[in-house]
């Protein structure tokens, strides 16, 4: 919640006096962005330990046909009403299929967001896959630059 809250005071400035300028801008600038990516891989974090969890409950009721698809019904509708649409039953078919792409937690990249991995979790070639990964954290491509050099993969 700090973490939130720090993050809005970038955005805002409630003084109605103009915001001093002076020569170090850039730290502000680069403290705000490690800030962001530092949410934004916990969050990547948690959702590669819900899939996990997901998977780890699949296997325990493998006996039932369709238990994956009831749990993860269940699971969206208690989940959404509180933590909203990031909870969906698609979103949490996207955590298991990521666990399921990724299931080494170490090898997950604080340099890439949920929105690089959910377009990742889509290749196929694990070749590709690396040789993505590798040069998108090499040259900090966003996943604008993603989009058009996957559809030459």
């Amino acid at each position: 919640m700090l973490l939130c809250c720090i993050l809005l005071s970038f955005k805002t400035h409630h003084s109605t006096q103009p915001i001093p300028t002076f020569r170090n801008q850039s730290i502000i600038a680069r403290s705000r962005d490690r800030a962001i990516r530092a949410v934004d891989h916990a969050r990547v974090l948690m959702y590669w330990h819900i899939g996990e969890r997901i998977v780890g409950e699949e296997k325990q009721g493998k006996e039932r046909a369709n238990y994956g698809q009831h749990l993860i019904r269940s699971l969206a509708e208690k989940l959404e009403p509180e933590y909203g649409s990031s909870f969906s039953k698609r979103q949490l078919d996207l955590m298991r299929q990521f666990y399921r792409t990724f299931p080494i937690v170490n090898t997950l990249r604080s340099q890439l967001s949920w929105t690089h991995y959910r377009l990742l979790i889509w290749l196929e070639n694990e070749d590709k896959r690396a040789f993505y990964i590798a040069e998108a954290t090499k040259n900090s491509w966003t996943t604008r630059h993603w989009n058009g050099r996957l559809s030459t993969l």
